[in-house]
């Protein structure tokens, strides 16, 4: 009978000092699942250390290593999409090389797909040690809004660490949006999915690519790729300032002709057309955003460039 075949897919971006502890972790779970073959992508995106040369030299050694170099900086999102567009197994895992995504939970992945017959497994942090307040708190406040404006199950605190069936892959494979919020993707696809949880781990080597700036942008692009509500929200704001501006005319006009009309002070006045107009600014923005996305759209660009790869890709 012929073995089954894990692809995993490992988006890396000035990784050089993780992927050797990465290598070190990973083939103690290989050895562990010697009925099952494995390939390892590293998609390197457009990294300014050392980074492919170590995939490269590692791959030289090593048969079931595969790469794929980015021309540029595309992001992880098009690090996924190229791994699984490359991958050719009958299961594909996602997991970063800093190993804050624990190896060994591909062991439980696989046995959950294989004997009780999920399509993915999934794992999500209990806990989010080592994170400010402040992060703590806008992520909180967007699984909160996520869930509420979504029609889609957004689980908290869901990692992009997961492992898929192939019929699963090539699902969102289907998918060819060019604003990709995986997280999203993952279950808008739908498909029977196990959770599995696990405690925060510190990353083993260099330091997290995702500032506060880069995860508010990236909320952002879930909360407008799977909602329209915020489009609903400007419109009723325009309502009710209209309301507001209707009834504050009939005031205005019943007091002049009840008491005359006196001077009124400007400083109220100002800031109540500072705040109107920062109101509109909003819901412009609002609107600008989906139209951003409608536009990058219709471009039709590639998502990503390979610069180098030992992969010879067959469909």
């Amino acid at each position: 009978m012929k073995k089954k075949k894990i692809s995993i897919i490992v988006p890396c971006y000035n990784e050089e000092e993780a992927i050797p502890i990465f290598l070190r972790e990973i083939n103690k779970v290989i050895k562990r699942m010697s009925d099952v073959n494995f390939e390892l992508i590293f998609i390197d995106d457009g990294s300014v250390d050392n980074t492919f040369s170590v995939m490269e030299k590692r791959a030289k050694k090593d048969k079931k290593i595969k790469y794929l170099q980015f021309s540029r900086n595309f992001g992880k999102e098009a690090a996924m999409l190229a791994g699984m567009q490359y991958s050719t197994g009958d299961y594909v895992t996602i997991m970063d090389v800093d190993l804050q995504d624990p190896p060994h939970l591909i062991i439980d992945m696989y046995r959950f797909i294989t004997e009780e017959h999920y399509d993915c497994v999934a794992t999500k942090r209990i806990n989010r040690k080592g994170e400010s307040f402040l992060r703590n708190l806008f992520t909180n406040l967007f699984y909160k809004m996520i869930k509420k404006m979504s029609k889609i199950e957004m689980v908290k605190n869901a990692r992009d660490y997961r492992m898929m069936t192939r019929q699963v892959v090539n699902a969102i494979l289907q998918v060819k949006e060019y604003n990709r919020y995986s997280k999203g993707l993952f279950s808008f696809v739908g498909f029977k999915t196990k959770w599995i949880e696990y405690e925060d781990v510190k990353r083993s080597k260099g330091h997290t690519k995702w500032s506060f700036l880069t995860l508010f942008s990236y909320a952002i692009e879930g909360i407008t790729s799977y909602s329209t509500l915020p489009l609903l929200f400007s419109a009723f704001m325009g309502l009710f300032f209209c309301l507001m501006a209707f009834i504050l005319i009939i005031v205005v006009i019943v007091k002049t002709l009840i008491f005359g009309d006196p001077v009124s002070g400007w400083p109220s006045l100002v800031c109540i057309i500072l705040f109107i107009s920062g109101i509109q600014l909003f819901c412009i923005g609002i609107v600008g955003e989906y139209l951003s996305k409608t536009y990058l759209e219709a471009k039709r660009r590639p998502l990503y460039f390979i610069k180098d790869t030992n992969i010879k890709k067959t469909k």
